[in-house]
């Protein structure tokens, strides 16, 4: 299997961007991938985006070529691929498939997402078609009711404390200070968090992600192609798991532990041969503080039931067992559904090439977690400096 590497990277910062179009999102963040690596157009063999639903955000469809024509790809073969808030890690795994068969050299790879062109109450239907519509849409329930549920069950069965969530996004806020591209820029407390506006018992308006603009992309290339170029301080992908699981939460065996992730988990660690111990940062999704929280379960740094005790202990925080969410994570960075993927990839790849400054950990390996819907799909990628 022909080794691979992210060799740029670029995105926008995320937030609410009025005076930016969907198109200049995507092209702002293509350029600056291709600027990272020193690259020209005749170099890309293909471009991969991920979208969520640009249909019901903004109206439009055909993305992939919309996005090939402005940055000027017009020729090469565009994909777009569409897995609810998982879609752009599931562009970057498709594209990493098709480097290792041999299809390209190096490819383009997109998230992108204009969410708040909107009201409030249309951005949730459109969200809430990574539901099931027949089983929890129509009888009223949103996403955060759909957390809220597996919430209080984690709650229920292991004990699991408001106070343990809230600290999940007091630390996404902490570290989302320190990253410029971050959408909310300031900390806040558990007190913050436990005082906010209840959305969906015991989720608060500070447990949940919010409403995001923006774009991020990367570049993947070949070990032939980055000898050639002689590129410098290429991240090489290690580990590349996908997994699914029934839409609807009430066909789950288990609403505590999540089965897409340890499945897809248990994939990529296989596949880098690497253990939950050897990663000592990871962007996991928390569209919610309880995903965040059983995230770190699923995922191998904790025991199930033990996510809240080990937040709670400082377990999380910069440079600690395991730095979760640099960035500021989904909650405080943003959650442009499809582009939330690329931008974890970025974070780490910038981390293990150690330019993050203040926010910046002594890591070897990282771990990106991107989680579809309440858990109906997921994929986990693990890189490193040397492959």
């Amino acid at each position: 299997m022909k080794k691979v590497a992210v060799i740029g990277v670029g995105e926008t910062r995320f937030g609410e961007h009025w005076y930016k179009s969907f198109r200049d999102l995507a092209v702002e963040a293509g350029i600056k991938s291709m600027e990272d690596a020193n690259l020209e157009r005749k170099d890309i063999g293909a471009l991969f985006v991920g979208n969520m639903s640009a249909g019901k955000f903004i109206g439009q469809e055909h993305v992939a070529s919309l996005v090939a024509d402005h940055l000027g790809f017009s020729g090469i073969p565009c994909i777009r691929t569409e897995s609810a808030c998982a879609s752009g890690s599931l562009a970057f795994r498709q594209a990493l498939l098709s480097l290792q068969s041999g299809a390209y050299d190096a490819v383009m790879v997109e998230g992108v997402e204009k969410m708040t062109d909107i009201i409030g109450s249309q951005a949730s239907l459109a969200l809430m078609g990574a539901g099931d519509q027949e089983w929890e849409a129509s009888v009223g329930l949103t996403f955060p009711g759909l957390y809220a549920l597996i919430a209080r069950r984690h709650m229920h069965e292991y004990g699991t404390t408001p106070e343990q969530l809230a600290m999940f996004s007091v630390n996404n806020h902490k570290n989302a200070v320190k990253n410029p591209d971050a959408q909310f820029r300031f900390e806040i407390s558990v007190e913050d968090v436990l005082n906010s506006p209840l959305i969906a018992d015991p989720l608060h308006l500070l447990d949940c992600s919010p409403i995001t603009d923006g774009a991020a992309s990367v570049l993947l290339a070949t070990e032939d192609f980055i000898k050639k170029k002689k590129i410098k301080n290429p991240i090489w992908v290690l580990g590349s798991g996908q997994s699914s699981d029934t839409v609807a939460l009430q066909d789950r065996k288990s609403l505590t532990a999540m089965f897409v992730t340890i499945d897809a988990a248990k994939k990529a660690y296989k596949q880098s041969g690497l253990k939950p111990k050897d990663i000592k940062i990871a962007e996991v999704h928390d569209c919610f503080s309880i995903n965040g929280l059983m995230a770190i379960e699923d995922l191998g740094f904790c025991k199930k039931g033990e996510g809240g005790k080990f937040i709670e202990d400082g377990n999380i925080s910069l440079g600690s067992t395991v730095s979760i969410n640099t960035s500021g994570g989904l909650k405080a960075k943003g959650h442009p559904v499809g582009a939330t993927g690329i931008s974890q990839i970025i974070e780490i790849v910038k981390q293990l090439r150690g330019e993050c400054e203040k926010r910046q950990v002594d890591a070897k390996y990282g771990l990106t977690h991107n989680i579809g819907g309440s858990g109906a799909s997921c994929l986990v990628h693990i890189f490193g400096k040397e492959k």
